[in-house]
């Protein structure tokens, strides 16, 4: 089995996480993985360096990114000629802009062959991933309009199998936006190394010490790039009303609230954080690679975004036993459970992992970081039963199974047809 893996860019985020590992260990003497990317824009930290910690080479296309550009279409001629050279049995494509140009390139490759005149194309299968979807809160609306009209005719016209992390964003992206075929949507969540936190007990009080911390400080983190799809925006307008309704813990310890990950807005989130009044409150950390030491040194994980998949910070924080509030977008949802009726309120919902809140209602995610802050038995066990729900549900072990199980499942025919064609010829 040969796969090209094509994402537009590696960087930091949980989509690059996510294809590095596929390509890493779905490499054997039975299987032949290749990673093309793109270009990292400048304002956003490149990933790559997690390929090479990972023994894994991408193939880099430099005019593949992000953006639509006249680039385009150098890029899919591109990936044409690099499908021409490989001839893989799947194409599996991550992220919109490597969804359309990997897959308008592989309606090339499938039909520019003389086979096609007598309705044989070459023999090809292609997936795609939603890690999130550009469908709203990304850009205008008719930008996002034509946008969602590109991806109805991708999903008919070439792709075989679309891979979604989770029910909600199937639900979303299948029933909602009417993208696909029910019968062509498979629910795959994230996995991850969960072996990089073990031990997390251990690391708690390396992090706090660097930033020259107290043991009884409570710590607010929130772990992403700043970009406007993050909403850090949000999560400053909540501490801030936090700070001004809500007192201190009994014991006298301070509230801080730090943010890692760094990006376009920083300026503006540091300006925004001085004129809210909280110069003393909020801590930039810039970007990270050593997370393992962050997760454990935080009380409290949060989450502010419009629109998401599956966030790995989540499934990061929740590894390490970290309670979560998160507002309910995307595959959240699945991730923080059922609420408990009984524990929750009008403005804020106690799940069974984790605290959700309405998207940009900023009052009542201070509520309910008021209430995690002030209840450390909350805290405990929400953050216990995450990091059950994570090591039962997000291994890596469980992604790559999962995964080749689906390739095995759309090769089936293919291989069928072949094994009859040989009996055929002896």
């Amino acid at each position: 089995m040969k796969i090209v893996r094509v994402i537009a860019r590696l960087n930091v985020g949980g989509p690059a996480k996510h294809v590095v590992w596929l390509t890493k260990g779905l490499q054997s003497a039975e299987c032949e993985s290749l990673l093309v990317a793109g270009t990292v824009p400048p304002g956003e930290d490149d990933m790559g360096y997690f390929a090479t910690e990972m023994g894994v080479k991408p193939l880099f296309v430099p005019e593949m990114s992000r953006e639509i550009s006249v680039q385009d279409a150098l890029t899919i001629w591109k990936l044409y000629r690099l499908f021409l050279r490989e001839r893989p049995d799947i194409i599996h494509t991550h992220t919109a802009k490597a969804g359309t140009v990997g897959r308008v390139a592989g309606l090339f490759y499938r039909w520019l062959t003389p086979g096609a005149l007598v309705g044989r194309p070459r023999a090809c299968r292609f997936v795609h991933t939603y890690h999130g979807h550009i469908f709203h809160s990304y850009y205008r609306p008719l930008k996002t309009r034509s946008f969602l009209l590109i991806e109805k005719a991708l999903a008919k016209l070439i792709t075989d199998r679309i891979v979604v992390v989770s029910e909600q964003q199937r639900r979303e992206i299948n029933e909602e936006f009417r993208v696909g075929r029910a019968d062509q949507f498979s629910v795959i969540p994230l996995g991850l190394d969960t072996s990089v936190f073990a031990g997390w007990q251990e690391r708690a009080r390396s992090f706090r010490d660097e930033l020259g911390l107290r043991a009884d400080d409570i710590l607010v983190g929130i772990v992403g790039r700043l970009t406007e799809i993050k909403n850090h925006n949000f999560f400053l307008r909540a501490a801030a009303d936090f700070k001004a309704r809500f007192t201190s813990p009994a014991s006298g310890a301070r509230v801080r609230f730090i943010i890692v990950g760094d990006g376009a807005l920083r300026t503006v989130l540091e300006q925004q954080a001085a004129s809210l009044g909280l110069a003393e409150d909020v801590i930039f950390t810039g970007s990270r690679r050593d997370l393992e030491n962050i997760y454990p040194a935080l009380d409290i994980v949060a989450l502010t975004s419009r629109n998401e998949g599956t966030p790995l910070t989540l499934i990061e924080a929740m590894a390490n036993a970290r309670p979560v509030i998160s507002t309910a977008v995307g595959g959240v949802v699945d991730l923080l459970g059922e609420p408990i009726p009984s524990e929750s309120t009008e403005s804020f919902a106690i799940c069974q992992r984790g605290i959700k809140v309405r998207p940009e209602d900023a009052s009542a995610f201070a509520a309910g970081l008021a209430k995690l802050v002030a209840d450390a038995t909350l805290r405990r066990e929400t953050g216990e039963r995450g990091l059950q729900f994570v090591a039962s549900n997000y291994s890596k072990e469980r992604l790559l199974d999962d995964i080749k199980n689906l390739y095995a499942d759309l090769l089936a025919p293919q291989r069928a047809n072949k094994s009859l064609s040989n009996k055929g010829a002896q």
